[in-house]
């Protein structure tokens, strides 16, 4: 189980749960919620550094928000900051997937000297992939029709607790390379629920205008990206395009997996993380 903290910051107070041991590490996602069981992202990361996992604001114990906007990108950013410095770190590390991912660039370009390493898995930089025919959000996908179905399931007060249930696995299946496997990768007790104030927000006020690509050419922070194969979530073109545009990141691309690649190729995604020890130090 991992242990519980709350933080008191010049910008709210946050629910942190922290394991492992070694250099800090931050993982979060835009809008994921977290308890003691943990997360199956941030699970591998704890034999290799102290892991910080992070409620942002709105989701478990952390602080509310006054204004919306302060569930945006660069306010959450600013609210990392400030756990960083309530921990007293001069620096930490970063690793986000997905919208996480999107967070973390952000946090690197506006917080460029905070931290150490930046890793960034099945994220794009601008809200093209919402039009990007492999993407499950396109219209132009095939499975599109059938998500907005899922979507409005989870999203009805009336739909029963299994009909629910059955639509977000149906939803995650969609991510998995291998379907069928759904038991074995989520045997496990995890935490990451989602949090809809924030996931609202970023569907309908940032996402609209979203497009960071000039942005992240500034980033010098030494930076991994990585990505599925088939992510039919954040095609894999979007991370080859974060590479090209963050100069000098590395890049990994996991041949057997969607968007999943830590649950999908668990084994090669550790060798990634010893990988992103090592980039400090080139």
């Amino acid at each position: 189980m991992w242990e519980k903290r709350q933080i008191e910051t010049a910008r709210g107070e946050f629910e942190v749960f922290t394991a492992g041991s070694g250099e800090p590490l931050c993982v979060t996602h835009l809008y994921s919620e977290f308890d003691e069981r943990g997360y199956y992202f941030a699970d591998p990361f704890v034999d290799f550094f102290t892991v910080y996992l992070v409620n942002l604001k709105e989701a478990g114990n952390s602080s509310r928000v006054v204004h919306e906007e302060e569930l945006s990108m660069r306010e959450t950013a600013m609210d990392l900051e400030a756990i960083r410095m309530s921990l007293g770190f001069d620096t930490w590390n970063f690793a986000g997937h997905s919208t996480g991912g999107m967070l973390g660039l952000v946090y690197a370009v506006d917080h460029p000297h905070s931290l150490k390493r930046l890793m960034v898995g099945g994220a794009s930089s601008s809200n093209d992939y919402m039009n990007y025919k492999d993407s499950i959000y396109s219209q132009k996908n095939p499975k599109n029709k059938r998500l907005k179905d899922i979507f409005s399931i989870l999203n009805s007060p009336h739909a029963a607790t299994d009909e629910r249930r059955l639509a977000g696995r149906e939803w995650t299946e969609m991510s998995l390379h291998e379907p069928s496997r759904f038991e074995e990768y989520f045997s496990k007790p995890s935490s990451g629920k989602v949090v809809p104030k924030r996931l609202d927000y970023y569907s309908y006020k940032e996402l609209p205008t979203y497009d960071i690509r000039d942005d992240i050419t500034q980033i010098k922070t030494p930076t991994l990206v990585y990505c599925g194969t088939y992510d039919a979530q954040c095609p894999i073109h979007f991370s080859e395009e974060i590479r090209k545009l963050v100069l000098g990141s590395a890049f990994y691309e996991f041949e057997a997996s969607n968007h999943l690649p830590y649950l999908e190729e668990k084994d090669k995604f550790i060798e990634m993380i010893k990988d992103f020890i090592g980039l400090g130090s080139r």
